[in-house]
């Protein structure tokens, strides 16, 4: 189970299981909400996520295509969450708003032509230019996500 906040706490959350994937995102959108940086990105199954707080919702169509739904708390800004509509199985969380961010190592680092000359990767994790393959959600038969 993992918890989390937005900066001023007006939003909280729970997730009641283990993330199927970690990631770092250097999309050019994980770019302007990471205030120049990549996105740390912890992705769940979206029925274990249980949220308190009002959270706004900003409707944009992602660099792989999709369309996704970004989820901010309306106080303080905070970026909590993001969905794509063709995958409602899955929600991915900024791992900078759990309480633990020890939640997982990421497996990897995304969308890495979209990132400046100046970025950092961890050299241990393999490098992906663009979209990931799909993750496979534990426990759905094997089915890979759209």
């Amino acid at each position: 189970m993992a918890t989390g906040r937005c900066l001023c706490g007006a939003v909280s959350f729970e997730i009641k299981a283990e993330p199927i994937a970690v990631r770092v995102c250097w999309c050019r959108v994980c770019q302007y909400i990471g205030a120049g940086n990549a996105t740390v990105n912890a992705i769940f199954p979206a029925e274990t996520l249980r949220t308190q707080g009002g959270m706004g919702d900003h409707v944009s169509i992602a660099d792989s295509g999709s369309r996704m739904h970004r989820r901010f708390c309306l106080s303080c800004g905070t970026h909590l969450f993001s969905a794509a509509e063709s995958r409602p199985n899955l929600v991915v969380v900024r791992v900078g708003a759990l309480d633990d961010r020890e939640v997982g190592r990421a497996a990897a680092t995304i969308w890495t032509r979209s990132a400046p000359s100046w970025a950092c990767f961890d050299s241990d994790a393999p490098r992906i230019e663009g979209q990931p393959p799909p993750v496979v959600a534990e426990g759905r038969r094997g089915a890979p996500t759209r």
